[in-house]
């Protein structure tokens, strides 16, 4: 390999670097051994639901390479690998009959990992509901925060000596609202009322799945990961901050203010109130998900600035502006590095002390590969390198940030998009499952080998 030289950064000797993937994203194998359907199976095979009618069916074909990606991820000198369960491959149905080929992937999973020195940080869900349960209501259904409880006990019972840290939930926001009130991603659905309710059942489960590895006595750490903006007014002016406001309920504290102080943030609940779409909550609902949690993960990509509107269809009359002048990833964000220093800050001031990971953290590129089939993906490297230096910043004014998973390992199916958008370290050629490394690859290995 190739040596880059890369910025010195001063964080904690025991600061971790890993890289971050997903189940649905990588697996494929989505109907082998036994997998039961998933939401995110369902919703592929339907036609109009993702860009070019991709499906994630065979993706990076990671069940059957696991063994090999876990060589590349030594060679990177990771620290740390975190990556979700399928839960449909544990329970086909939801609950009831384990599936233990499906066991058996992950344990064996586990242990090469183990073997090669690397960490594994395991996310439970990561969106990938079983269709069984969906078709019993999905998120709807509080008994199927019950269910995701029996799954994660398994989990806790069959990984628990070897894994060290416990995501809950990936990305709860997402599920609910761009799954179920934008409907963007499984199962679809546009309708606000249902959104809140799921929002609120996913809470509940994530209480009940702390409560129950308090329990059980497992050793290690559990969390959740939020997917966290920094969100700035477009003026200065009472309507634009009034409305930057109301956003930052919308997008960052309807889950920071249940996890952290028992309750739900009252300038949006008044809104819901208004609007007929408040969640049900049941005594003692609030204290459930209030549990004390080990650590907060944080999924940053980029800022939100919002203009207020004054006439809008919309329950939330406000505007995202486009911003002018900074680089924009092939999704359209844009690369504002100061604003994860910000939320870092925030979250420390406002919420916790506990230690928080950037549990994802990358862009999309539009990376080629040359004759030489080398990637030269500088516009990853900076912005890796200036996030980088954002936690920097954040750890010197007194921050706990414990370690940085760079979002993503490998190029992956990337949700509504299909294949259209590359985040990872490592290139997939989707036609033939090769990897090469890109130069970004090579960057982050001498980061980690220096820092």
């Amino acid at each position: 390999m190739n040596k880059f030289k890369v910025p010195e950064y001063n964080l904690p000797a025991d600061f971790i670097f890993g890289a971050a993937t997903s189940s649905y994203q990588i697996e494929g194998a989505w109907d082998k051994d036994g997998k039961g359907e998933s939401i995110w199976d369902r919703f592929c095979h339907q036609k109009g639901n993702v860009l070019n009618g991709e499906t994630g069916d065979e993706a990076c074909n990671h069940y059957n390479r696991f063994k090999d990606d876990i060589a590349l991820m030594k060679e990177l000198n990771l620290d740390s690998y975190r990556f979700s369960i399928s839960w449909p491959r544990i329970f086909p149905e939801g609950h009831g009959e384990v599936n233990q080929a499906g066991l058996d992937f992950y344990k064996e999973l586990v242990d090469e990992l183990v073997k090669a020195g690397i960490e594994p940080a395991v996310t439970l869900y990561h969106w990938d509901l079983p269709q069984a349960l969906q078709e019993k209501g999905g998120w709807e259904n509080k008994e199927t925060g019950d269910y995701f409880v029996e799954y994660a006990e398994l989990m806790f019972k069959e990984l628990g000596d070897k894994v060290n840290r416990w995501i809950t939930h990936n990305e709860p926001w997402v599920v609910s609202f761009l799954g179920n009130y934008f409907g963007e991603h499984a199962p679809g659905k546009t309708d606000l009322a249902i959104a809140i309710k799921i929002a609120h059942n996913l809470l509940l489960s994530h209480g009940k799945t702390v409560k129950k590895f308090r329990e059980l006595n497992i050793a290690g750490e559990i969390g959740l990961t939020l997917d966290l903006h920094a969100i700035y007014p477009a003026s200065k002016t009472a309507q634009d901050i009034e409305a930057a406001q109301l956003a930052d309920s919308f997008s960052n504290r309807w889950f920071l203010e249940p996890i952290f102080k028992g309750r739900y943030p009252k300038r949006l609940l008044n809104k819901y109130q208004n609007n007929f779409a408040l969640p049900e909550i049941a005594s003692g609902d609030m204290e459930l998900i209030n549990q004390e949690i080990d650590f907060l993960g944080i999924n940053y990509y980029t800022r939100h600035v919002i203009r207020a509107e004054e006439i809008s269809d919309d329950l939330f009359n406000y505007r995202q502006e486009k911003m002018i002048g900074n680089p924009h990833t092939e999704m359209g964000w844009e690369v504002y590095p100061d604003g994860l220093y910000d939320v870092l800050v925030q979250i420390k001031e406002e919420y916790t002390a506990k230690p928080l990971y950037i549990t994802e953290n990358g862009r999309a590129s539009d990376d080629k590969l040359d004759e030489y089939n080398r990637i030269n993906d500088k516009d990853r490297i900076d912005y890796y390198a200036s996030h980088l230096k954002a936690i920097e910043r954040a750890v010197k004014s007194g921050v706990p940030v414990a370690g940085y998973y760079a979002w993503s390992l490998m190029d992956n199916f990337e949700w509504a998009w299909g294949y259209s958008r590359r985040f990872g370290l490592i290139y997939v050629d989707f036609a033939t499952q090769e990897r090469f490394f890109k130069d970004s690859a090579r960057w982050y290995k001498e980061v980690i080998t220096q820092t």
